[in-house]
């Protein structure tokens, strides 16, 4: 290469340090390696051998069909009117380090145009993609991130197979990811807009990492690879079917404050202790921060994450650490709203105060309902009825 490459080429490679450009370099000689013969383009046969144990063939597809777009001069996929189409003879070495370089040590502006060429259904100059199309590239990048936690043997004690279905999993943490997007008016992402799109939200980036550095096996000094899955200990697998699958693990786990980052450990499940609430009092006493996880009749799974240790005790405890969350249908978080501090509730055998976990007893009407001069009042006021619509007054009890 030498004085032939780019001057944006050399750029790329000056972000790596001395002892890391011969990696970023051989990874095109590793991949012609796995060609049945050499020469001065990558193709995707030669990628496919690399990268198809750990990607779907569409996901392995997507990054050839982006690195083969990339323009060594630009240093990325040609915009709308300057169109350079994937080329049939292969991916050049200054294409392939310009995109390892913008994957591993981009910046969101740098990675948007690849997001934008892996989300197109074929390589051409589209200037924008619809927020179908970026699920559909995060559900074969997400698909991959699963792939390559269990191939690389990074479970962290957890089972897939005693889990939730990972193939539902996959589209509702694509769905999620992709409710940050902000499409314009006719529902088009263009670059900028997945720019924006990437800079807030991390787990694209981090991803997209895992997924080149892995599959491309990148291996960096002083860049370990990320653990997307808290460590689970001391859980009795063969009893237990969890009621979260690995892509909703990766959703939660990073939503909880930093510093809790203990092995996860379970103390109380309905098919392991039976229904009685005063041993599910009994497994929470004195065991730190904990997460709630609740099935319905209609197959919902939602729950909350408490901050503190419970205590049982007519007075709400915790702080705005506390969430609320749902993992099916939809993978959403719902924090504190600062309008009270009604964080967690846990009370039994009383007879003035309200019983059960972060709930009034049964047959206890709200004030809202006893005296609707309340209810004026707080709109009076400017308050939000938060619960409006979602509930309705109890009947009058015989």
């Amino acid at each position: 290469m030498g004085n032939a490459e780019s001057v944006v080429v050399q750029k790329r490679l000056a972000r790596f340090r001395p002892e890391e450009r011969p990696v970023v370099e051989g990874v095109f000689d590793k991949l012609q390696g796995a060609g049945a013969t050499a020469g001065k383009t990558i193709t995707l046969e030669m990628l496919q051998s690399s990268v198809g144990s750990m990607a779907t063939d569409s996901m392995v597809r997507r990054v050839y069909q982006c690195m083969s777009s990339i323009d060594p001069g630009l240093a990325a996929p040609a915009a709308s009117g300057k169109a350079r189409h994937a080329s049939p003879s292969g991916v050049s070495r200054e294409q392939l380090i310009v995109f390892l370089a913008d994957t591993l040590r981009g910046t969101a502006e740098e990675r948007a145009p690849l997001v934008m060429a892996m989300s197109q259904h074929a390589a051409g100059a589209a200037a924008v993609v619809t927020c179908e199309q970026v699920v559909e590239f995060l559900q074969d990048l997400v698909s991959a991130v699963v792939q390559i936690l269990v191939h690389r043997g990074r479970l962290q004690g957890w089972k897939p197979e005693r889990m939730g279905d990972v193939s539902l999993g996959v589209k509702l943490l694509a769905e999620q990811m992709c409710s940050e997007l902000k499409p314009s008016d006719e529902g088009a992402c263009d670059v900028s807009c997945l720019e924006d799109w990437i800079f807030r939200v991390q787990q694209v980036s981090q991803y997209l990492e895992l997924l080149v550095a892995e599959g491309l096996s990148v291996s960096l000094s002083g860049r370990p690879a990320p653990t997307l899955l808290p460590p689970c200990r001391e859980t009795p697998w063969n009893e237990l079917k969890c009621l979260l699958d690995l892509p909703s693990l990766m959703f939660l786990a990073p939503q909880l404050p930093d510093g809790y980052s203990a092995p996860w450990r379970l103390v109380f499940s309905t098919r392991l202790h039976g229904e009685s609430f005063t041993r599910m009092v009994a497994g929470l006493m004195k065991r730190g921060p904990t997460l709630l996880l609740i099935r319905d009749t209609k197959g919902h799974v939602f729950g909350g994450f408490a901050s503190h240790t419970w205590e049982v005790k007519p007075q709400f405890q915790g702080d705005s650490r506390c969430f609320l969350f749902t993992v099916s249908p939809k993978l959403r978080v719902y924090t504190a709203t600062g309008y009270n501090q009604h964080f967690m509730y846990l009370n039994q055998n009383q007879q003035t105060m309200p019983n059960g976990l972060g709930e009034e007893g049964r047959g206890k009407k709200s004030i809202l309902d006893v005296d609707p001069e309340a209810q004026a009042l707080m709109e009076i006021t400017g308050k939000t009825m938060h619960s409006q619509g979602l509930r309705e007054p109890e009947d009058d009890q015989e």
